[in-house]
């Protein structure tokens, strides 16, 4: 099986919408939402859950207060100033670290892994899909982004796939670090914008890190073709291949209210764009 990741400099460049093209023209595969601070691939391929979990990520402090002597031992040590004056674990400050706990000489503090979001797994309209969802302020997203693709994994072994598609998240961040891991290739999407030409160079600069071959696409490309040229530039100076450009286009949107993506939509020239895009890339790759 051969891992495909979509990744982006920032939220809102329509690597999502390009992820759900190739979930529809590709065979023979299955999918991943890796997104899992702003999950959203599910909205436009109308999963049926077929199975789901808990996920526990990070760890939390338990106050045993029979045990508690109030000697002051574990405010001393907490470096994030979780512990209150009367002794009570703040769970919004602590970072469960477990200094607190190892500091504590009556032993009244334990730590334990707490609930940190929901994993799933589904039968879309366009193949298996594997997806999570991290609970609003916890920070364990690059931990629940493995969790995802082992069920991803699962899928795969299960239906006997050739490819599988995973969206990414977008930024640099931990949740990036653990999509990239063990991927065949990489599709940048970026937009023509000095923020996105910034945006696609640091991205890059992860891909390459991995040195996991990467490829770009330029949305929405006819808004500035000044700053698309300058997108290309850097593409051929960074030995970058480009697999298309996509015009802006109201059938986007469009299709996205109605949950769908835009290439099961006649005459749209965003949908004919990604056709193509999805023909070139698996052109390149074959």
């Amino acid at each position: 099986m051969k891992q495909v990741l979509f990744l982006s400099g920032k939220g809102g460049t329509g690597k999502t919408s390009l992820a759900a093209a190739f979930a529809v023209l590709t065979e023979n595969k299955v999918l991943a939402d890796c997104d899992v601070d702003a999950a959203n691939l599910h909205l436009l391929l109308d999963p049926q859950v077929r199975e789901q979990g808990e996920y526990q990520g990070a760890n939390e402090v338990l106050k045993n207060n029979e045990l508690c002597t109030q000697c002051g031992a574990c405010r001393r040590v907490c470096r994030y100033r979780a512990v209150s004056e009367d002794f009570e674990i703040d769970p919004y400050l602590c970072e469960g670290c477990g200094a607190c706990v190892t500091a504590c000489p009556a032993g009244a503090l334990s730590l334990e892994l707490r609930v940190s979001g929901t994993w799933y797994t589904a039968q879309s309209s366009w193949g298996p899909l594997a997806g999570a969802e991290l609970l609003p302020g916890e920070e364990t997203s690059g931990k629940l982004v493995s969790e995802v693709k082992r069920k991803m994994s699962d899928l795969a072994e299960k239906e006997g796939v050739e490819w599988a598609l995973i969206d990414g998240s977008p930024g640099i961040g931990c949740p990036v670090i653990a999509s990239v891991t063990g991927v065949d290739a990489v599709i940048l999407v970026t937009e023509p914008t000095l923020s996105g030409l910034h945006d696609v160079e640091r991205a890059l600069g992860v891909v390459r890190h991995f040195r996991i071959p990467a490829y770009l696409v330029i949305n929405k490309a006819d808004l500035s073709p000044e700053l698309s040229e300058r997108l290309q530039a850097f593409a051929v100076e960074n030995d970058l291949p480009i697999l298309g450009k996509i015009p802006y286009d109201r059938a986007v949107p469009d299709s996205l209210i109605r949950g769908r993506s835009v290439v099961e939509q006649e005459g749209s020239p965003a949908g004919d764009a990604m056709r193509a895009i999805v023909d070139c890339f698996f052109a390149a790759v074959s």
